[in-house]
Protein backbone atom coordinates (compact mmCIF):
# COMPACT_ATOMS: atom_id res chain seq x y z
CA UNK A 1 0.00 0.00 0.00
CA UNK A 2 2.84 2.59 1.07
CA UNK A 3 3.98 1.95 -2.93
CA UNK A 4 0.29 2.51 -4.37
CA UNK A 5 0.57 5.97 -2.38
CA UNK A 6 4.09 6.80 -3.43
CA UNK A 7 2.58 6.27 -7.05
CA UNK A 8 -1.05 7.66 -6.59
CA UNK A 9 0.00 10.95 -4.93
CA UNK A 10 1.70 12.78 -7.47
CA UNK A 11 -0.82 11.28 -10.14
CA UNK A 12 -4.02 12.55 -7.80
CA UNK A 13 -2.50 16.03 -6.00
CA UNK A 14 -0.06 17.49 -8.36
CA UNK A 15 -2.82 18.14 -11.16
CA UNK A 16 -4.86 19.89 -8.71
CA UNK A 17 -2.03 21.94 -6.91
CA UNK A 18 -1.01 23.01 -10.66
CA UNK A 19 -4.17 24.40 -10.93
CA UNK A 20 -3.75 26.53 -7.75
CA UNK A 21 -3.13 29.63 -9.50
CA UNK A 22 -6.37 29.52 -11.23
CA UNK A 23 -8.50 28.51 -8.18
CA UNK A 24 -8.78 32.83 -7.54
CA UNK A 25 -11.59 32.17 -10.15
CA UNK A 26 -14.91 31.58 -8.56
CA UNK A 27 -15.76 29.34 -11.05
CA UNK A 28 -12.88 26.38 -10.48
CA UNK A 29 -12.86 24.61 -7.32
CA UNK A 30 -10.61 22.13 -5.93
CA UNK A 31 -9.93 19.67 -3.35
CA UNK A 32 -7.26 17.33 -1.79
CA UNK A 33 -8.59 14.40 1.15
CA UNK A 34 -6.62 11.25 2.80
CA UNK A 35 -9.37 8.73 4.54
CA UNK A 36 -8.40 5.32 5.70
CA UNK A 37 -10.68 3.27 4.10
CA UNK A 38 -12.30 4.16 0.59
CA UNK A 39 -16.03 2.79 0.46
CA UNK A 40 -18.09 3.16 -2.73
CA UNK A 41 -21.76 2.52 -2.34
CA UNK A 42 -20.96 0.72 1.17
CA UNK A 43 -17.91 -1.42 -0.44
CA UNK A 44 -14.31 -1.52 0.25
CA UNK A 45 -11.98 -0.09 -3.20
CA UNK A 46 -9.14 -1.52 -1.86
CA UNK A 47 -9.59 -5.09 -1.73
CA UNK A 48 -6.30 -6.77 -3.29
CA UNK A 49 -3.58 -8.50 -1.08
CA UNK A 50 -1.30 -10.69 -1.39
CA UNK A 51 -1.40 -13.37 -3.77
CA UNK A 52 -4.92 -11.26 -4.54
CA UNK A 53 -6.60 -12.30 -1.72
CA UNK A 54 -8.91 -10.04 -0.26
CA UNK A 55 -7.63 -7.90 2.72
CA UNK A 56 -9.71 -8.15 6.05
CA UNK A 57 -7.89 -5.03 7.70
CA UNK A 58 -9.72 -1.64 8.32
CA UNK A 59 -6.98 0.90 7.92
CA UNK A 60 -6.38 0.95 4.09
CA UNK A 61 -5.66 4.20 3.02
CA UNK A 62 -6.59 6.15 -0.33
CA UNK A 63 -5.49 9.48 -1.31
CA UNK A 64 -8.24 11.61 -3.24
CA UNK A 65 -8.56 14.40 -5.59
CA UNK A 66 -10.51 16.50 -8.35
CA UNK A 67 -11.22 19.99 -9.16
CA UNK A 68 -14.86 21.58 -10.59
CA UNK A 69 -15.32 23.89 -13.22
CA UNK A 70 -18.43 26.38 -13.61
CA UNK A 71 -19.50 27.79 -16.80
CA UNK A 72 -20.78 31.20 -15.17
CA UNK A 73 -23.80 31.70 -13.93
CA UNK A 74 -24.98 29.20 -16.88
CA UNK A 75 -25.74 26.47 -13.89
CA UNK A 76 -23.18 23.98 -16.64
CA UNK A 77 -20.41 21.98 -15.13
CA UNK A 78 -17.57 20.00 -15.53
CA UNK A 79 -15.37 17.85 -13.23
CA UNK A 80 -12.89 15.26 -12.89
CA UNK A 81 -12.68 13.30 -9.33
CA UNK A 82 -9.25 10.81 -8.53
CA UNK A 83 -8.81 8.14 -5.90
CA UNK A 84 -6.11 5.19 -5.10
CA UNK A 85 -8.21 2.23 -5.57
CA UNK A 86 -6.88 -1.61 -5.66
CA UNK A 87 -9.51 -3.81 -6.41
CA UNK A 88 -9.24 -4.43 -10.21
CA UNK A 89 -6.09 -6.21 -11.21
CA UNK A 90 -3.51 -4.18 -13.05
CA UNK A 91 -5.11 -1.06 -11.66
CA UNK A 92 -4.26 1.21 -9.23
CA UNK A 93 -6.55 4.46 -10.33
CA UNK A 94 -9.97 5.47 -10.58
CA UNK A 95 -10.49 8.55 -12.12
CA UNK A 96 -13.85 9.89 -12.77
CA UNK A 97 -15.29 12.73 -15.35
CA UNK A 98 -18.99 13.96 -15.28
CA UNK A 99 -20.77 17.02 -16.40
CA UNK A 100 -24.17 18.45 -15.66
CA UNK A 101 -26.27 21.30 -14.96
CA UNK A 102 -27.89 22.83 -12.36
CA UNK A 103 -30.93 24.45 -11.79
CA UNK A 104 -33.74 25.89 -9.49
CA UNK A 105 -37.11 24.61 -9.35
CA UNK A 106 -39.65 26.01 -7.27
CA UNK A 107 -37.72 25.11 -3.80
CA UNK A 108 -35.77 22.41 -4.87
CA UNK A 109 -32.06 22.85 -6.03
CA UNK A 110 -32.00 20.37 -9.05
CA UNK A 111 -29.07 18.67 -10.71
CA UNK A 112 -28.96 16.27 -14.12
CA UNK A 113 -26.09 15.02 -15.57
CA UNK A 114 -23.73 12.48 -16.73
CA UNK A 115 -20.42 10.30 -15.23
CA UNK A 116 -17.64 7.85 -16.55
CA UNK A 117 -16.01 5.81 -14.41
CA UNK A 118 -12.29 4.95 -15.31
CA UNK A 119 -9.95 2.40 -14.10
CA UNK A 120 -6.72 3.26 -16.58
CA UNK A 121 -5.06 0.12 -15.53
CA UNK A 122 -8.02 -2.27 -16.57
CA UNK A 123 -11.04 -0.98 -18.46
CA UNK A 124 -13.50 -3.76 -17.14
CA UNK A 125 -14.73 -1.71 -14.69
CA UNK A 126 -15.38 1.47 -16.46
CA UNK A 127 -18.55 2.41 -15.85
CA UNK A 128 -21.13 5.05 -17.17
CA UNK A 129 -24.35 7.01 -15.50
CA UNK A 130 -26.83 9.65 -15.85
CA UNK A 131 -27.72 11.15 -12.88
CA UNK A 132 -30.52 13.43 -11.20
CA UNK A 133 -30.94 14.73 -7.80
CA UNK A 134 -33.20 17.22 -6.07
CA UNK A 135 -32.35 19.29 -2.75
CA UNK A 136 -34.27 20.75 -0.33
CA UNK A 137 -32.55 23.27 2.51
CA UNK A 138 -34.75 24.29 5.61
CA UNK A 139 -32.28 26.02 8.42
CA UNK A 140 -34.34 24.32 11.12
CA UNK A 141 -34.61 20.89 10.24
CA UNK A 142 -31.13 20.48 7.69
CA UNK A 143 -30.42 20.13 3.87
CA UNK A 144 -32.20 16.78 2.39
CA UNK A 145 -31.12 15.47 -1.31
CA UNK A 146 -32.41 12.88 -3.29
CA UNK A 147 -30.74 11.51 -6.09
CA UNK A 148 -30.76 8.17 -8.52
CA UNK A 149 -28.04 7.39 -10.89
CA UNK A 150 -28.98 4.98 -14.02
CA UNK A 151 -26.06 2.51 -15.27
CA UNK A 152 -26.16 3.24 -19.45
CA UNK A 153 -22.70 1.32 -19.81
CA UNK A 154 -22.52 -2.83 -20.47
CA UNK A 155 -21.07 -3.17 -17.72
CA UNK A 156 -21.25 -2.03 -14.11
CA UNK A 157 -18.36 -1.99 -12.51
CA UNK A 158 -17.02 -5.15 -13.73
CA UNK A 159 -19.77 -7.21 -12.55
CA UNK A 160 -21.21 -8.21 -15.24
CA UNK A 161 -18.30 -8.99 -17.08
CA UNK A 162 -19.37 -7.94 -20.50
CA UNK A 163 -15.81 -6.43 -21.52
CA UNK A 164 -14.41 -10.12 -20.82
CA UNK A 165 -17.32 -11.47 -23.13
CA UNK A 166 -19.92 -12.87 -20.77
CA UNK A 167 -22.60 -11.56 -23.27
CA UNK A 168 -24.21 -9.99 -19.51
CA UNK A 169 -24.93 -6.96 -19.08
CA UNK A 170 -25.01 -4.26 -15.90
CA UNK A 171 -27.29 -1.79 -18.17
CA UNK A 172 -29.96 -0.40 -15.77
CA UNK A 173 -28.20 -1.25 -12.71
CA UNK A 174 -30.23 1.36 -10.30
CA UNK A 175 -29.05 3.70 -7.69
CA UNK A 176 -31.42 5.54 -5.40
CA UNK A 177 -29.65 7.83 -2.27
CA UNK A 178 -30.84 10.01 0.14
CA UNK A 179 -28.44 12.56 2.23
CA UNK A 180 -29.25 14.52 5.00
CA UNK A 181 -26.92 16.87 7.10
CA UNK A 182 -27.62 19.61 9.75
CA UNK A 183 -25.19 21.83 11.69
CA UNK A 184 -25.80 20.71 15.42
CA UNK A 185 -23.38 23.05 16.97
CA UNK A 186 -20.80 25.31 15.64
CA UNK A 187 -18.56 23.54 13.08
CA UNK A 188 -20.21 20.38 13.77
CA UNK A 189 -22.46 19.23 10.84
CA UNK A 190 -24.40 15.47 11.17
CA UNK A 191 -24.15 13.27 8.34
CA UNK A 192 -26.20 10.20 7.05
CA UNK A 193 -27.09 8.67 3.97
CA UNK A 194 -29.01 5.77 2.96
CA UNK A 195 -28.48 4.01 -0.62
CA UNK A 196 -30.06 0.91 -2.73
CA UNK A 197 -28.28 -0.71 -5.92
CA UNK A 198 -30.67 -2.33 -7.94
CA UNK A 199 -28.65 -4.83 -9.70
CA UNK A 200 -29.43 -5.35 -13.48
CA UNK A 201 -30.77 -9.06 -13.97
CA UNK A 202 -28.06 -10.05 -16.03
CA UNK A 203 -25.66 -9.22 -12.40
CA UNK A 204 -28.85 -10.59 -9.87
CA UNK A 205 -28.06 -14.15 -12.23
CA UNK A 206 -24.93 -14.39 -11.30
CA UNK A 207 -25.86 -14.42 -7.62
CA UNK A 208 -24.66 -11.10 -6.47
CA UNK A 209 -28.52 -9.34 -4.72
CA UNK A 210 -29.36 -5.71 -4.81
CA UNK A 211 -28.78 -4.06 -1.20
CA UNK A 212 -28.93 -1.24 1.01
CA UNK A 213 -26.07 0.84 2.16
CA UNK A 214 -25.19 2.87 5.07
CA UNK A 215 -22.92 6.25 5.75
CA UNK A 216 -23.78 7.57 9.40
CA UNK A 217 -21.69 10.15 10.85
CA UNK A 218 -20.04 13.90 11.33
CA UNK A 219 -17.59 16.30 9.90
CA UNK A 220 -15.64 19.40 12.06
CA UNK A 221 -14.65 22.47 10.13
CA UNK A 222 -11.22 23.57 11.14
CA UNK A 223 -11.94 26.46 8.69
CA UNK A 224 -10.00 27.70 5.61
CA UNK A 225 -11.23 24.76 4.11
CA UNK A 226 -9.92 21.95 5.85
CA UNK A 227 -12.36 19.22 7.70
CA UNK A 228 -12.13 16.30 9.60
CA UNK A 229 -15.01 13.86 9.11
CA UNK A 230 -15.83 10.45 10.48
CA UNK A 231 -18.59 8.08 10.16
CA UNK A 232 -19.61 4.04 9.89
CA UNK A 233 -19.50 2.92 6.56
CA UNK A 234 -21.27 -0.39 4.89
CA UNK A 235 -23.86 -2.65 3.21
CA UNK A 236 -26.00 -5.63 3.48
CA UNK A 237 -26.26 -8.74 1.80
CA UNK A 238 -22.83 -9.25 2.90
CA UNK A 239 -22.92 -13.01 2.30
CA UNK A 240 -23.63 -12.50 -1.51
CA UNK A 241 -20.44 -10.22 -1.94
CA UNK A 242 -17.94 -12.83 -0.55
CA UNK A 243 -13.83 -13.22 -1.62
CA UNK A 244 -11.35 -15.39 -0.21
CA UNK A 245 -9.30 -13.72 2.01
CA UNK A 246 -7.37 -17.20 3.11
CA UNK A 247 -7.80 -20.34 0.93
CA UNK A 248 -6.79 -22.22 3.79
CA UNK A 249 -5.18 -26.47 3.59
CA UNK A 250 -6.37 -28.86 0.45
CA UNK A 251 -6.23 -31.89 2.57
CA UNK A 252 -8.13 -34.03 -0.60
CA UNK A 253 -11.57 -33.56 0.56
CA UNK A 254 -12.25 -29.31 0.63
CA UNK A 255 -10.17 -26.80 2.05
CA UNK A 256 -9.54 -26.58 6.20
CA UNK A 257 -9.10 -23.12 7.39
CA UNK A 258 -10.51 -21.17 4.31
CA UNK A 259 -11.69 -17.48 5.42
CA UNK A 260 -14.05 -14.88 3.44
CA UNK A 261 -14.38 -11.25 3.61
CA UNK A 262 -17.01 -9.14 2.70
CA UNK A 263 -16.43 -5.74 0.90
CA UNK A 264 -19.70 -4.89 2.82
CA UNK A 265 -18.43 -5.08 6.18
CA UNK A 266 -19.48 -2.04 7.83
CA UNK A 267 -15.98 0.02 9.17
CA UNK A 268 -15.60 3.53 11.00
CA UNK A 269 -13.99 5.38 8.64
CA UNK A 270 -11.82 8.86 8.89
CA UNK A 271 -11.20 11.57 6.39
CA UNK A 272 -9.61 14.90 6.03
CA UNK A 273 -10.68 17.51 3.21
CA UNK A 274 -8.67 20.12 2.19
CA UNK A 275 -11.07 22.19 -0.13
CA UNK A 276 -9.05 24.78 -2.42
Amino acid sequence: MKHLIRIALPVLVLPTLAALPMLASAQLSGNVAFTIDYKFRGQDQDMLGKNDYAKTKAFKPAIQGGFDYAFGDSGFYVGNWNSSVNWLKGNSIESDIYGGYKFKAGVFDMDVGALTYIYPGNSSGNTTEIYGSAGYTDEAIGSFTLKYSHTVSKDYFGYAGNKAGSGLKGTNTGYLNLAYSKEIVPKVTLKAAVGYTNMSSDIRSLGYKSYVDYNVGASYDFGNGLSLAGSVQGANKQSSYLAVSNPGVDLGFGAFGRQTYSPNKARFIVTLTKTL
